[in-house]
């Protein structure tokens, strides 16, 4: 018994080895998923190869955040945005960075959704070849009335063709996508302004009741920067200066870039972005002030931001900034970079929030794996940071989920763009100091900030989203910030915490 017991036992032994191979065991199968992780589909684009920053940028699909064909001179970038609804579609008209545009020629990009985009070859509105007034296009708005389409942009004279670097100028068309330039017709500015090189950016309203139109204008009095007001007639023949409507609190900001004014319920908000500093707004019962103390909304990250409407949602439509150099580890300062929305929203106490819009939430239906043990996990830290692979990058993702923290230090999400902890990336939450920040090297670089007050042992829920390498991190109902992260695409994210201890719960990941 025992001699015919040990050709049974190999041939079980073999049967079992071969049963191995097949659910996974053999060695082929196992350098395949050493390869490709089980994360990971066969539709998802492989970064592993594309090892630099840079050449992971050029591989981006840009659809939701927009960004120009590149041409043979190069990749253009979206500047300041003009967003005008009309009759279903959204057109974003844009200063365009690069690319065959000539000294901010404005383009359009039209969508219905925030989802595609169809973009015009050629320029609405092109600069002056011969030096004049408007030398440089700088940024303008739509308007419609009775019809026809009134286009009031800025004006930029870079030589002595006149007395004024920075003039209102017009454009007429009949459709919102064909403009010729209104020889003759501009605003100068004020002789009790007592400057004459800022002047810029007129947003225009149509008064139904008046049958007027009403232009804001940003410049500078006395050092300090302001937002003016004109009223228009009908015909456009009389220009009525009615003064200073808004006064920035900040004397170190010398201009405040794209203002707007919009109603939510029964508050009337005005923004805009302080020069090469943070989109804010203030809020006031009638639509000309007086205006509040202004807050924040986002971080420098998010830029030129105006409002539109469809009658059913209101939304910011800006740029989201870029690096000069995608490999760059120290800045994010570069003029123009994508397109981007946010949806507005109001908090209780009237604050303005914005939040992802909600067709673009709904296209990520695809659920993917978590790199945790399932969806909830604590990390607990004391003065060094701990950090606990969860989500992985890729190209489209957006992440969702609860955290509650017992502490007052920082966490958040860490981006992996080298393969050393000292290099990460971090989206910081950080209830001592009540902001939510982007910084580079872990934390030692920072990049951008905004206001978001935490209390500790409070649950919160969150959104990220990101395509490329531009995301928006939103704690819901809160606070939103808009980051650029290069070079994190293929690779893990982390959670992470430092002097606290904190609880994530409810974590998903989609992709579309």
């Amino acid at each position: 018994m025992k001699k015919n017991l040990i050709p049974m036992l190999l041939v079980l032994c073999l049967l079992v080895s071969l049963l191995l191979a097949g659910c996974g065991g053999g060695e082929t199968k196992e350098t395949e998923a050493a390869t490709k992780p089980a994360q990971f589909l066969d539709t998802d684009k492989d970064f592993s190869r594309l090892r630099t920053p840079g050449s992971q940028e050029e591989a981006y699909d840009y659809l939701l955040f927009f960004q120009p064909e590149e041409d043979v001179t190069g990749q253009p970038y979206v500047g300041d945005t003009m967003p005008f609804y009309d009759n279903g579609t959204y057109y974003i008209y844009y200063l365009k960075e690069g690319g065959d545009s000539y000294n901010h020629a404005v383009y359009l990009a039209e969508t219905k959704d925030f989802l595609s985009y169809k973009e015009y070859d050629e320029p609405i509105l092109t600069p002056d070849r011969d030096g004049g007034q408007d030398g440089w296009i700088g940024t303008g708005s739509v308007v419609e009335v009775g019809g026809e389409y009134l286009f009031f942009y800025t004006g930029h004279s870079d030589s002595n063709f006149s007395e004024f670097k920075e003039t209102i100028m017009l454009a007429k068309g009949s459709t919102p996508t064909a403009f010729e330039k209104v020889a003759g017709w501009e605003i100068t500015p004020p002789a009790e302004l007592g400057q004459k090189n800022d002047f810029r950016d007129p947003q225009a309203y149509y008064d139904e009741a008046s049958d007027t139109i009403v232009l804001t204008v940003t410049a500078s009095k006395d050092g300090k920067a302001r937002i003016l007001k004109y009223t228009l007639s009908r015909d456009l023949t009389e220009k009525t200066y009615d003064g200073i409507i808004f006064t920035h609190p900040d004397g170190n900001i010398w201009n405040l870039e794209c203002s707007d004014t919009f109603r939510l319920g029964d508050t009337w908000y005005l923004t805009y972005s302080a020069q090469d500093d943070t989109l804010w707004y203030a809020t006031s019962d009638s639509r000309y002030g007086p205006y509040s103390e202004p807050k924040p909304i986002d971080g420098k990250l998010f830029y030129a931001a105006k409002h539109v409407e469809d009658g059913t949602a209101s939304y910011m439509v800006g740029w989201a900034r870029r690096s000069e150099s995608p490999s760059s580890t120290q800045e994010v300062s570069a003029w123009a970079g994508n397109l981007m929305v946010q949806q507005l929203a109001q908090a209780a106490d009237g604050s303005l929030l914005l939040e992802a819009p909600k067709s673009v939430r709904d296209t990520f239906t695809v659920e993917r794996p978590l790199l945790t043990e399932g969806t909830a996990c604590t990390v607990e830290s004391g003065s060094r940071y701990s950090y606990t692979e969860a989500f992985t990058a890729y190209e489209r993702f957006m992440i969702t989920g609860k955290f509650t923290c017992t502490g007052t230090g920082s966490f958040g999400l860490a981006f992996d763009y080298s393969g050393k902890s000292d290099k990460y990336k971090l989206i910081s939450l950080d209830p001592n100091g009540d902001t939510i920040s982007l910084s580079f090297n872990e934390g030692s670089t920072p990049i951008t900030e905004t206001t978001a007050v935490l209390d500790p042992n409070q649950t919160y829920s969150f959104t990220y989203l990101q395509e490329g390498s531009v995301g928006v991190f939103y704690v819901d109902g809160v606070a939103g910030l808009t980051v650029r992260l290069y070079g994190v695409s293929g690779k893990p994210v982390c959670l992470f915490a430092e002097n606290n201890s904190v609880t994530f719960s409810d974590l998903t990941e989609h992709t579309n």
